[in-house]
């Protein structure tokens, strides 16, 4: 119930306001930038709305992409004066606050701009404390500044500043790029591969590569929704797991609960309780625990749900992190229904039993079953105790499957969880190497005690090292086995997805194959521009190895040859990497912010660090320790919302085991008292009842492993994509004959479980109670 409830609520909740919104505000499919020295009439953009699949078009409308700004001195906040504030992409359109048309533009504070000196900015792009204040686009000659006088978006992210069309002329005269942005929604846009074939059919239509880049409402879309659809797919599978947990408990209860009162319902049927209302009483005894367990069920789904949400909701604007009332209340009353029909097929056979039967087989003892078995069984080198445990399934075959099947859902469920389990902690390790790993870090004296990240790239006050001196320095040092220079160069790519977080790229000096980054295909950079493209911007943009980006610093351009395209760095989603060198020959600078530096195995950390201070100290560098701080919440929350899922879920197979053993053991009461009666001890007792269990536990068990090793495959991979990720093979082998090993025992543990408590009691009956039991 609580991962069901969770599944479809936090789709729910991260999805409804965008497709709302989208729809409210006709938002378009895709956003495509044109090359203005390619497009060099409105004419030949427009007439890329006749394309193949294209259902509604708008525009062209200028657009200047990539502009780095800084926030103004005028702003009230000193702390924020003159703070760098990355780039955005300015737009303009004949009337900014229509009503009508594609990609209608929300203004969420202040008002439209209305003179050339004004701009409207969303609110993530700008800081809130300096609202009314103004934003400089610092990377133009004349660095114009203009006044923020609104908070608007597109929902689309079409563009991330609003101005007057003399506003735009402003930024064009004062240096510019101007391009040509066309929206389009298209006859089929509900996947990635739809949008990139609409792309590429407007690509067609246009000149020869004239098409810079695009944004898809998908990857909007994402952006909006964070990291919170990532936990989609496994909850579903622990859902699914649940429901069908739910269903075969249901049915193991209400079905002991007939076979052990088929004399109650005999005495009932003959006080005159007619068959529909055995049936009633029956299903009634599965339908209040069912109810209780419902509510205790959505009440942790919503709590559980809260810090999921949370991210998404930030991103999205909302106030609150909640599932749906109506979730809330549709997902209980579906599992209810499931429940009760459930319930209601024993319960019609109770009362469909003749009361002459019920009467006569409630008094009688039951017929023994599985001789054949029995007889095999003793053949066995094994305890007497052990043998005849070893043969009971076969005397129920029926109720040692449901054993069986109760235990094999647990053996499923702890297979997909290792399986989850081990993959989060390999996505750490991926996650968490590249620019993070190192021995020592070296950084400018000036960043020491700074928050990383206060200002950026561009930002005057953001120092950078001298990488010649400082590699020099490093080398000479005894002890350093390697180092490698980096930094955010403030450049960023031409277009890139201009919502959310801003493309980076990442000038890199020294050999830096001793971090482990991985490429998910193609090659390292190894020749002048070349370039490293990260997956994330690649999935969002499109972009292959082979494919030329442009990227741009303080408005000079540079055309990279993607090379390869790699997992993750460690500083960002969205990340371009390339040599130094690369920069300094296009007359663009290169940032080298840190160094990571390696020492040799038998050498002291703080021991290095002193002597390095002597040399790095003259060049205002300090040596910094690693202290392997970085955590993704995210996938610590998953781990543990796993972990408690799966104890849960190994939890209600051990008591469906319970109650089946239960069962069984009380219609054998009669045959214990007699084996106690011959001399059986309270051990060999509790052998004989554990044996019972373990070879249905060690079928459930050969069978469950395979089962949970492919619901995980089929999981992983999309809790990737949906965060916009394709997983390198580090991540996704997930299991190991180390791994797999146990858990094919874990099936025998799940029937121990199970199976121990009634043990416990068979073992501690009276002889001469069990031998008068009937």
């Amino acid at each position: 119930m609580t991962s069901s409830v969770l599944s479809l609520g936090v789709v729910t909740a991260v999805q409804a306001p965008f497709e709302h919104a989208f729809s409210a505000r006709n938002g378009a499919h895709l956003a495509v930038q044109f090359d203005g020295s390619k497009v060099t009439t409105a004419q030949q953009a427009a007439a890329t709305a006749h394309a193949a699949g294209v259902t509604e078009a708008a525009g062209p409308y200028p657009v200047a992409a990539a502009l780095d700004t800084t926030i103004g001195m005028d702003c009230s906040k000193k702390d924020w004066a003159g703070h760098d504030n990355g780039p955005i992409t300015v737009t303009t359109r004949p009337d900014l606050g229509s009503t009508s048309g594609m990609d209608q533009l929300a203004l969420t504070q202040g008002r439209w701009p209305a003179s050339p000196g004004e701009i409207a900015l969303p609110w993530q792009h700008y800081a809130i404390d300096c609202f009314g204040d103004s934003v400089v686009f610092s990377s133009l000659p004349g660095k114009p500044s203009f006044k923020v006088v609104g908070f608007a978006d597109s929902v689309t992210d079409s563009a991330t500043g609003f101005a007057t069309a003399d506003g735009f002329a402003r930024l064009t005269a004062a240096g510019a790029k101007s391009d040509e942005q066309m929206l389009y929604r298209f006859a089929k846009a509900g996947t990635a591969a739809d949008i990139a074939t609409g792309k590429q059919a407007v690509a067609a239509a246009a000149p020869a590569g004239a098409v810079e880049g695009g944004q898809s409402y998908l990857t909007a879309e994402q952006q909006a929704t964070g990291n919170a659809k990532a936990y989609v797919p496994f909850l579903i599978g622990f859902g699914i797991l649940g429901l069908f947990m739910s269903v075969l408990i249901i049915s193991i209860v209400v079905s002991g609960a007939v076979a052990s009162g088929i004399r109650r319902i005999g005495i009932l049927k003959s006080l005159g309780f007619t068959p529909s209302q055995v049936a009633r009483a029956y299903t009634a005894q599965a339908m209040i625990p069912a109810t209780l367990g419902l509510v205790l069920g959505t009440v942790f789904g919503n709590l559980l749900a809260v810090p999921i949400l949370g991210g998404a909701t930030q991103q999205l604007g909302a106030a609150s992190a909640t599932i749906p009332l109506w979730v809330s209340a549709v997902v209980p009353l579906g599992t209810l229904l499931i429940v009760g029909v459930t319930a209601l097929i024993p319960a019609l056979r109770a009362g469909r039993m003749p009361t002459v039967r019920a009467l006569v087989v409630g008094r009688a003892p039951k017929a023994g079953g599985g001789q054949t078995a029995q007889r095999l069984a003793s053949r066995l080198p094994l305890p007497r105790a052990m043998s005849l445990g070893l043969a009971q399934p076969f005397a129920r075959p029926a109720r040692a499957v449901l054993v069986g099947a109760a235990v094999l859902f647990g053996v499923v469920s702890v297979t997909f969880a290792v399986g989850l389990e081990t993959g989060f902690n390999k996505y750490l390790d991926a996650s968490t190497s590249g620019f993070n790993v190192a021995s020592e870090f070296v950084e400018p004296t000036a960043d020491v005690g700074v928050p990383w990240g206060l200002y950026g790239p561009n930002d005057p006050r953001n120092p950078h090292l001298d990488a010649a001196k400082v590699a020099g320095a490093l080398a000479k040092t005894p002890g350093t086995k390697t180092a490698f220079g980096w930094g955010e160069s403030g450049a960023t790519m031409v277009g890139s997805p201009p919502g959310g977080e801003p493309a980076k790229v990442f000038t890199v000096t020294g050999d830096f194959s001793w971090t482990n980054m991985e490429l998910l295909s193609g090659r390292w950079y190894s020749a002048p521009g070349e370039a490293v493209v990260g997956d994330k911007l690649a999935t969002a943009v499109g972009i292959h190895v082979g494919d030329d980006v442009t990227v741009v610093q303080q408005n000079k351009q540079l055309s990279l040859k993607v090379v390869g395209i790699n997992f993750d760095t460690n500083m960002g989603d969205y990340t371009v990497m390339t040599d130094a060198a690369t920069f300094t020959a296009a007359g663009l600078t290169p940032h080298i912010d840190q160094f990571n530096v390696e020492l040799a195995s038998n050498v002291s950390g703080p021991d290095w660090s002193a002597s390095a201070a002597a040399a790095l100290t003259p060049l205002n560098a300090s040596v910094q320790p690693n202290t392997d701080g970085g955590k993704n919440i995210v996938v610590i929350t998953m781990g543990a919302l796993v972990a408690t899922l799966t104890l849960m879920m190994i939890a209600v197979a051990a008591l469906g085991v319970l109650s089946m053993v239960v069962q069984d053991t009380r219609e054998r009461v009669h045959d214990l008292g007699i084996l106690k009666a011959l001399g059986m001890t309270p051990k060999q007792t509790i052998a004989m009842v554990l044996t019972s269990v373990t070879l249905t536990g060690l079928i459930a068990g050969l069978i469950g492993v395979p089962l949970g090793v492919a619901v995980e495959k089929a999981t992983l991979n999309p809790m990737g994509n949906a965060i916009g990720r394709h997983l390198p093979p580090s991540v996704t082998h997930t299991y190991t004959a180390a791994l797999l090993i146990p858990l094919l025992a874990g099936g025998i543990v799940i029937a121990l479980l199970g199976a121990l408590l009634p043990a416990s009691w068979a073992a501690k009956t009276r002889t001469a109670t069990a031998l008068r039991t009937e």
